[in-house]
């Protein structure tokens, strides 16, 4: 009988390639099925932040690791630009947004949202010895705060929006605050549980009006149509709040529980 060897070296060849694609299959499918990718603000303390390791710490990281272990999955943190973040669910490349994420109507219509855990409110920050006392006070002031955050929506439906010399909009937080330190800025409007981070982190250098511009609450956003990974999800953090977990991880970052039951 005779051989074609053409025939052969191509059987082979076609045989390696398959056994590689179905190699390769296997072993990405185990890391998916496992692997619950969060996208972050990794500048946005006490939820999620790096310390001075440049390690990745916060109360939503350790509530994030806590509710993924609950689900039997890995959790994996991914650091995103925070005003790309809905694009970012929206492309698959991160599973949740899970940081410091505001409910709102807007983003009611993008993503899907898990049960409110944690209120908070926007505020306005200025430095300790500035003469703005109130609200009205930002009259012909600059003001800045994070492009693209509930921070830039509790502004624009403020009054005193329109009486506000300049706003400037920065990536984050921590840069918005680096220039009100240095006096580019008048005031900066920010969450409220970042700035009390800050306020206790560098006392002495800000303060915080008595006013604040809107309360708001926290939820983790899952992408448009996995529902199966939202009550998944919403299951693990129940659960977290039954046996006590939400309420230790609390305490431990604001010295009390906040968490919502």
């Amino acid at each position: 009988m005779k051989v074609n060897r053409k025939m052969v070296l191509m059987s082979l060849v076609m045989a390696l390639v398959l056994t590689m694609l179905a190699g390769c299959s296997g072993s990405g499918a185990g890391k998916e099925d496992n692997q619950l990718v969060i996208g972050i603000d990794d500048k946005f303390a006490p939820m999620g932040f790096r310390d001075e390791n440049n390690e990745i710490v916060g109360f939503d990281i350790d509530y994030a690791k806590a509710a993924a272990e609950k689900m039997g999955m890995e959790a994996t943190f991914q650091p995103i630009d925070w005003s790309a973040k809905e694009s970012e669910l929206n492309s698959g490349r991160i599973d949740l947004i899970w940081n410091g994420y505001t409910i709102t109507e807007e983003r009611k219509g993008k993503v899907l949202f898990t049960k409110p855990y944690l209120k908070n409110s926007q505020v306005v920050v200025t430095l300790a010895d500035s003469e703005i006392t109130q609200l009205s006070d930002l009259a012909g002031k600059t003001v800045g705060l994070q492009a693209l955050s509930s921070a830039a929506d509790a502004l624009d439906a403020a009054p005193i929006k329109s009486e506000i010399k300049t706003i400037s909009e920065f990536p984050d937080n921590v840069l918005a605050l680096t220039d009100l330190k240095t006096k580019r800025l008048d005031a900066v409007v920010i969450d409220e549980v970042v700035a009390r981070y800050y306020m206790a982190k560098e006392e002495g250098t800000f303060k915080l009006l008595d006013e604040s511009l809107a309360p708001e609450e926290y939820g983790i956003g899952v992408k448009k149509g996995n529902e199966e990974l939202l009550n998944k999800l919403q299951k693990a953090l129940d659960e977290l709040n039954q046996d006590g977990t939400a309420s230790e991880i609390s305490k431990k970052w604001f010295g009390e529980d906040k968490v919502l039951k």
